[in-house]
């Protein structure tokens, strides 16, 4: 449900921002959406890929052009990408939330189901084609989180709007900085990701019930539970952005605890035989869980203290 929120809302805020409408009228279109996107289901599960898959390229195409329109300083781009630096507590928080965003630990099941779907191909082909579709999707997210964030760099920080505290607020302000095109082009590039990551979640949620407590739900019926909450928050009249970001920052909680029997799983030779992790493979990957749990903890103890 934590991932649902981020990507449910950040989608009916596109629909309101684009239409006009209010949040929570921009809720039912995302969930009639996304009803309409799952039912392909019954098609097949490519059919469902290629939509999502379609989905995920726009909002790289979308941020490719918010590129174009903010130019971001190259020079600075570079520097931000080979020295990280997270100033103060609210950095650590935001990078946590793009951890959980990019990263998301659901997925990481999900990934590992869809080879059960290759049909009668071999496990080398299955490994081989797994391999390029999570390595493309991985690169996808990483480009489109860089753009977002030398976008607003460029648009807000540096044009003297460095307290946009709201998606509504980066909408309105982006069309006298950048024109009405760019502001649209935001708006369908947020309800493009939302769909294509509250059905993906699904999925994953799908997966999970059924792969470890063997416990089929409908999916509609998932899908109307898992909708629930960010129908409570838009009722509350909480802050969405704050949820949404608070959403992916619980969600990079998770990322060791899939990661970490992942791991030990793909390194036992006696489990995966010829298919078992390399030693790099291996020791990068617990690099990576021992650099997520530390910023968690870091993140974790300066929430407390």
């Amino acid at each position: 449900m934590a991932t649902d929120l981020a990507e449910f809302i950040g989608a009916a805020i596109g629909f309101k921002l684009l239409l006009g409408v209010t949040l929570l009228e921009g809720a039912i279109l995302t969930g009639i959406a996304t009803f309409l996107i799952l039912m392909l289901q019954k098609r097949g599960q490519k059919p469902l890929e290629l939509v999502i898959g379609g989905l995920l390229l726009f909002v790289a195409a979308a941020y490719i052009v918010e590129l174009v329109f903010s130019q971001p300083q190259l020079s600075g781009l570079v520097k931000g990408m080979a020295i990280p630096d997270l100033p103060n507590g609210d950095a650590v928080f935001l990078a946590a939330g793009v951890l959980g965003a990019t990263i998301m630990p659901h997925v990481i099941y999900l990934h590992s189901s869809l080879t059960q779907t290759a049909g009668n191909s071999s496990k080398a082909q299955r490994y081989a084609s797994t391999k390029v579709d999570v390595a493309l999707a991985m690169t996808i997210a990483g480009f489109v989180n860089l753009a977002m964030m030398a976008t607003a760099a460029a648009a807000f920080h540096f044009s003297g709007h460095s307290g946009i505290a709201d998606l509504d607020q980066a909408y309105l302000t982006l069309q006298p900085l950048l024109g009405h095109a760019a502001a649209t082009v935001f708006g369908l590039s947020l309800v493009a990701a939302g769909l294509s990551s509250t059905v993906v979640g699904t999925l994953a949620g799908q997966v999970v019930m059924q792969g470890f407590v063997r416990f089929y739900i409908p999916l509609w019926v998932r899908r109307v539970v898992t909708m629930l909450p960010s129908f409570v928050v838009i009722m509350l009249g909480m802050d969405a952005t704050h949820i949404l970001v608070m959403s992916q920052v619980l969600l990079s909680f998770g990322i060791a605890l899939a990661l970490v029997p992942l791991l030990k799983f793909t390194g036992n030779r006696e489990l995966m035989g010829e298919m078992v992790n390399g030693r790099v493979v291996q020791n990068i990957g617990w690099l990576i869980v021992a650099i997520v749990v530390g910023l968690n903890g870091y993140l974790l103890l300066s929430s407390l203290f």
